[in-house]
């Protein structure tokens, strides 16, 4: 058994070593150190990125920045530590992620959101109609990705460019979904008679499935959720095979064969940070874990930057104004009244 003066000495050295950690921890913005987030420009990580910015700077005093460019290039950037926080990452989804997390470069930390699907999709009005806007079915049979092969379906997706091939609308070139479905147009044996469209932007990818939806066209495209796009309207998504691991891996490697597709799996989105900057800087990690968007109030945000054409900036300050409630969890009582005091 310890005596008194033993304990007395542990726990003199227990509370001095984790004043000194303690301390060490906190300096991380203190010193100067800038937290470098990766610049995702697509609405919902753009939006998360600036909340957790302003959060990190208003309430913490942290210098923050954000490196623009695609997901792979950021993704890689956050292995080396020129990114410190990817804030909307798809676990999984990436082949560099996946390298990367494996020689233990990035981890993943709390969840960014829950509840999120990802898939391709039609209007809803392709299938049933739209008797409100004078539009009858063209496809009411069509349900699966199966069926986009035959010739009269892909026909109906007709490419303004190629006529004599549909158009499928993929994300932009870079993104780490883009990738993927390149890969399944191949593995569905529809990369010949579907034209694989790149938007060069999140927000082109956007306004092409408005105007065509507005128009009451067919289109068919790549989408996910949480965004403005499934919350304003009206879509089906096509069924796929059911979700396998070993179909998704040779899917998701740039090596992988494409003799087979399948559904995507089920979504998990977390904040992926550098593994160096986690161990750095603790204090900031404990926040990312708390930080949870509830995904409906994350799709109304999104639905007023489309409604008021409003940039994430602007979206993530009306957001830390009017929900303290929801945020006010993940900080400190300090933090929280530093931060509402920045967005009066």
């Amino acid at each position: 058994m310890l005596n008194a003066k033993t304990k007395c000495m542990l726990a003199a050295a227990t509370f001095l070593l984790g004043g000194s950690v303690t301390s060490a921890h906190a300096s991380y913005c203190g010193d100067g150190n800038t937290v470098t987030f990766a610049g995702i420009d697509w609405e919902s990580g753009a939006f998360i990125t600036e909340v957790m910015k302003m959060i990190l700077s208003s309430g913490y005093e942290c210098k923050v920045d954000a490196i623009p460019g695609n997901s792979v290039t950021l993704e890689q950037a956050t292995a080396n530590n020129d990114v410190q926080i990817f804030a909307e990452e798809w676990i999984g989804r990436s082949d560099v992620w996946n390298k990367a997390a494996a020689a233990g470069q990035v981890t993943s930390v709390g969840k960014t959101f829950v509840g999120a699907s990802e898939g391709w999709f039609v209007p809803d009005y392709v299938v049933k109609g739209d008797a409100s806007r004078g539009i009858d079915p063209i496809a009411p049979d069509l349900k699966s990705v199966s069926q986009l092969s035959e010739p009269a379906v892909a026909a109906l997706f007709q490419d303004p460019e190629e006529p004599s091939k549909g158009r499928f609308l993929n994300c932009p070139s870079g993104w780490t979904c883009e990738g993927v479905n390149t890969a399944k147009l191949e593995a569905y044996k529809l990369d010949a008679s579907y034209v694989n469209f790149r938007p060069g932007t999140g927000t082109a990818l956007d306004a092409a499935i408005s105007s065509v939806y507005l128009q009451g066209e067919p289109v068919l495209f790549y989408y996910w959720s949480p965004t403005a796009i499934l919350g304003k309207y009206k879509l089906v998504q096509l069924e796929e095979p059911a979700y396998d691991e070993a179909c998704w891996k040779e899917l998701t490697s740039a090596e992988g064969k494409r003799d087979k597709a399948c559904a995507f799996p089920a979504v998990e989105v977390a904040y992926g940070v550098n593994s160096e900057f986690a161990k750095a800087a603790p204090e900031i990690i404990e926040i990312l874990e708390k930080a949870t968007f509830p995904l409906a109030e994350l799709n109304a945000s999104l639905a007023y930057m489309a409604d008021e054409k409003a940039d994430a900036a602007t979206a993530a300050a009306r957001f830390l104004k009017e929900k303290g409630d929801v945020w006010g969890v993940w900080v400190s009582p300090e933090a929280k009244a530093r931060i509402e005091a920045s967005v009066k």
